[in-house]
Parts: structure tokens; C-alpha cells; sequence
């Protein structure tokens, strides 16, 4: 194989969502915080995103952004269906696929299908696990287009109708999807690693909701503002990282969302009463 398609190893999977089913069920793989998925569900369901839920008598089509969780939960005994993962590298060279409004915050990203269009999209699926299997020196130039293919579909057709939780159970929703958003962006593995959401105004964006939606939700839920959350987490980032790794402390900064070593050293500051570097020196004694 060329040495640039070895390189797309990695970057795109398709699964049968029967092996992760039932008594006997694989455990789900790719944990990765930067996958994108496409599902196809077969079987009554409830789909929930932010503060909002549907549910699904019999077939749907999700599209997940790795940012955005996502959760469905099986209302029947009978569920089945494909799943499809990639990453952003995936497309590149081949358009953003981040721009396309299927992953974009605010937008319904759950579609309910008719038997016919179950079909059609199935055959899809094969189509991708098939491929996949083939030794086609391009076939991952033929899992892109099939990709398209879902997108696209999808695109045509009208998305599911959302409703909201209950007052109480958005809150608790909202409020856990938050913590789940900000957890993710950890542990920082490498310099090069920064923070993506690092605002309330970012995370209230990516979840979809006012940012007093969210700061109320918090409020009620944990008694603490959506800054005091995200600022104790990253405080709590910084003394990992300080103390466990040999970077530098203006890489730290700059992995925590800090563009500048100076508001670090004071967020620091105000957070333990002492610098980064007294810190790290007493933490390594």
C-alpha cells in the first residue's frame, strides 16, 4: 500500500452495532475524543443531545460531533443497526467536514427513516464494511464518498422534532453534558494539545443553549457558575501538569487555554498563593 493511504489507517472504521448488543456485547471501541460518528439505529429509542430528547419508533440516523455528547437509549428488545467512525483528518483535502450543518451546535442531528430509506442506508453500511474489507489500494477514497453519501442523504430529508426535558431534568441534562464537554478535554497529553472550549459563552455554544440557560442550569445543579467550574478544573490541570511533566511553564499555559504566560501566572496566583515555579519546585523536592 502507498505510504499516504497506510496513513489513513486509523482515521475511518464501520461497525455492525449487533456486536455490541445484548449479554455477549464487545465493549464500544474508540474512546477518542476526536472521532465523529454516523449511526444508523434499528429499534425503538430515545435519542438525547443538550437539553433535548426524541424519541424513535423504528429507524433513525444520528450524526455525532465529538464535541457534542450524545446518548440513545433502547426502549424495545429489538435494536440493531451500523455505526460509522472518522476523523476530521479524514477529509482533509476534501472539504471541512465540521462546516456541514449536521455537525454544527443547534441544529437537530437526529433523522427518523421510513422503511425504504432504512433500506437504502443500509445498503450504504454494507457497501462501507465490504470496502473496507477489500484490498482496493483507494478504497478509502470510496469510504469517503460513501460517507457523503449518508451526509448528504440526510441532508434532503427533514430532521426529527425535538422536545425539551422537564425544568428539572434539563438541568440535571445540561449540567452533565457540561462536566462530560469540559472532561474531555483531559488529561492535556502532550504540549501540543490545547484546550478547545475554554469560555462559558464556547461551551453554551457547543451545547446549544443561552449562556444563561447554562449558567442557571449550573447554578441550581452544583451551586457554582459555569467560570468557577472551568476555572477549578484547569486550576486542577495546571498542578498535574506541573508536577508531573519537564514542560515548560509557557507551554503549560499555552495548552490551558492561556495565550500569554502572564494571566497563567496570575490565574495561578490567585487560585494557591504562589507562582507556577514555586509550585513546581516545592512539588519536586
Amino acid at each position: 500500500m502507498p505510504d499516504n493511504l497506510k496513513k489513513e489507517m486509523g482515521h475511518f472504521n464501520v461497525f455492525n452495532l449487533d456486536d455490541f448488543l445484548g449479554k455477549h456485547a464487545k465493549p464500544i471501541p474508540y474512546s477518542r475524543k476526536d472521532y465523529f460518528k454516523i449511526s444508523l439505529l434499528n429499534g425503538h429509542k430515545r435519542l438525547s443531545y443538550a437539553d433535548k430528547v426524541v424519541d424513535v419508533a423504528d429507524y433513525a440516523l444520528l450524526f455525532a460531533n465529538p464535541l457534542i455528547p450524545y446518548k440513545w437509549e433502547p426502549l424495545g428488545d429489538e435494536q440493531s443497526g451500523y455505526f460509522c467512525i472518522f476523523t476530521e483528518a479524514f477529509f482533509n483535502h476534501y472539504g471541512n467536514i465540521k462546516e456541514y450543518p449536521l455537525f454544527q451546535p443547534g441544529n437537530t442531528p437526529i433523522f427518523p427513516l421510513s422503511v425504504t430509506q432504512n433500506e437504502s442506508i443500509q445498503n450504504i453500511y454494507l457497501k462501507m464494511l465490504e470496502e473496507i474489507g477489500s484490498d482496493y489500494t483507494y478504497k478509502y477514497d470510496v469510504l469517503r464518498n460513501l460517507v457523503f453519501d449518508l451526509i448528504h442523504t440526510a441532508m434532503k430529508m427533514q430532521p426529527a422534532i425535538a422536545s425539551s426535558y422537564s425544568s428539572m431534568n434539563a438541568a440535571t441534562r445540561i449540567s452533565s453534558l457540561f462536566i462530560e464537554l469540559l472532561e474531555r478535554q483531559f488529561p492535556i497529553e502532550t504540549p501540543a494539545q490545547q484546550m478547545l472550549l475554554r469560555t462559558p459563552s464556547e461551551f453554551a455554544s457547543q451545547l446549544a443553549v443561552h449562556i444563561n440557560h447554562l449558567n442557571r442550569a449550573l447554578k441550581e445543579t452544583t451551586g457554582k457558575t459555569t467560570s468557577q467550574i472551568i476555572g477549578e478544573r484547569v486550576a486542577q490541570e495546571a498542578q498535574t501538569l506541573l508536577r508531573h511533566t519537564q514542560w515548560n511553564i509557557g507551554e503549560i499555559a499555552w495548552s490551558l487555554g492561556f495565550e500569554e504566560l502572564s494571566p497563567f501566572i496570575n490565574f495561578f496566583k490567585k487560585n494557591f498563593n504562589q507562582s507556577p515555579r514555586s509550585f513546581r519546585n516545592i512539588s519536586t523536592v
